[in-house]
């Protein structure tokens, strides 16, 4: 099993990390990707890559903060070089929901990882909140170029499902599945190619039924594991090894 993507560098996961890593080994996690949200957040990541062979890193910097930091796109390739456990791009995308960061600099802030990712041919790891149409617009320029895409924790309409699977999108279900309230984006991961879809906590957020409104960690994985393969009518043994086999192709092939 694999928490596709989870914030390490937070608290209270940081200070917890001998134990978050130890109850994610008990329950069966194999990988654990931890998301850079910003300059300061990625510093953290490079340290954390460190702490257990079972953690990856990624690079980028999230919609929200790019009102306050930018990167280039040689910038953020030049550290897949130095540190080999940096396997992904992101979190980058739109957030216009909070828009805490101007639109015209979240747009430029993506086009620069997407860039990165292409010249590096590792994934990019999507944010998209309030965006469906300004997302794909801009995917869609990429389109013949053998773009990697992972959308993260997707909330996302069917429709805007459909279209990026026309770009061979990959999808993370995170803990929101289980919520009562999510009969439609359900019926979404209903309809995705279990080819295509992955599993995530996006821990300390986001924590699933039945520890809904505590601070969430990669080792509740286990029950979004169970609510996604209850959704595709197909055992929890065979969803982990389906999500795990599209993991390591996105990120290791």
């Amino acid at each position: 099993m694999i928490d596709s993507h989870c914030h390490l560098d937070h608290e209270p996961l940081l200070s917890d990390l001998p134990n978050v890593i130890e109850r994610s080994k008990n329950i069966g996690i194999e990988k654990l990707l931890t998301i850079s949200t910003s300059l300061e957040s990625f510093n953290r990541i490079t340290d954390i890559i460190n702490k257990d062979e079972i953690i990856y890193g990624t690079i980028g910097i999230h919609p929200h903060e790019t009102g306050k930091e930018s990167i280039t796109s040689d910038e953020i390739v030049n550290n897949f070089n130095k540190y080999p456990k940096i396997i992904g791009i992101g979190e980058t995308g739109l957030d216009f929901y909070y828009e805490n960061s101007e639109r015209k600099k979240q747009i430029n802030s993506f086009i620069e990882h997407i860039e990165a990712s292409l010249k590096s041919n590792v994934p990019l790891i999507i944010h998209s909140r309030d965006a469906e149409k300004e997302t794909f617009e801009i995917l869609n320029e990429y389109k013949n170029k053998n773009l990697k895409i992972l959308m993260h924790c997707f909330t996302g309409s069917f429709e805007f499902a459909k279209k990026l699977i026309n770009l061979n999108s990959f999808f993370s279900a995170s803990g929101i599945i289980t919520f009562k309230n999510s009969l439609d984006l359900q019926n979404t991961f209903k309809s995705l190619p279990l080819e295509r879809i992955l599993i995530e906590t996006d821990s300390p957020f986001l924590a699933p039924v039945p520890n809904r409104g505590k601070k969430n960690e990669p080792s509740f994985i286990n029950f979004t594991a169970a609510k996604l393969a209850m959704i595709k009518g197909i055992s929890k043994e065979d969803l982990i090894k389906i999500t795990t086999k599209n993991f390591n192709k996105l990120f290791f092939n």
